[in-house]
């Protein structure tokens, strides 16, 4: 008798070269490694539970943006949206945020029409500013 796939959490690896297995696909009684074609009874992955976790700061930046609570402040003729983003210098978790487009900057620089906008970001604690070009 062989042996049978080693468990690390939900996933099986290969017993003789340790190479990460598939699951197995519809009916398949049997998944074939990859690497050294050990058969591997499809039945070592019954009863297995798959569980994900993703740290906060493991999406993209766009990603993280569509994620953020928005909150219009009204101050003078500019609006500014109070969002859920960490102060680089005190760690707050709240900041006004202004969103300026290549038009706004022309006097600085030029941008190309398919280049994103900078975001500007106060704290609402220390009041630090930073920007995050898009």
């Amino acid at each position: 008798m062989s042996a049978l796939a080693h468990r690390i959490g939900s996933l099986l690896f290969c017993p003789y070269c340790g190479t990460l297995l598939d699951l197995p696909l519809g009916d398949e009684v049997d998944v074939r490694c990859d690497q050294c074609g050990h058969i591997e009874p499809a039945s070592s992955y019954e009863n297995s539970t798959i569980t994900t976790h993703s740290h906060p700061d493991a999406f993209t930046s766009l990603l993280r943006q569509r994620r953020k609570t928005k909150t219009k402040v009204h101050e003078g003729s500019d609006t500014l949206l109070k969002v859920t983003e960490l102060c680089p210098e005190c760690g707050h978790t709240e900041a006004y945020s202004k969103e300026i487009q290549a038009r706004a900057l022309d006097h600085l620089f030029m941008r190309s029409a398919d280049e994103g906008s900078t975001i500007l970001y106060t704290c609402v604690h220390c009041k630090h500013g930073w920007r995050i070009n898009n």
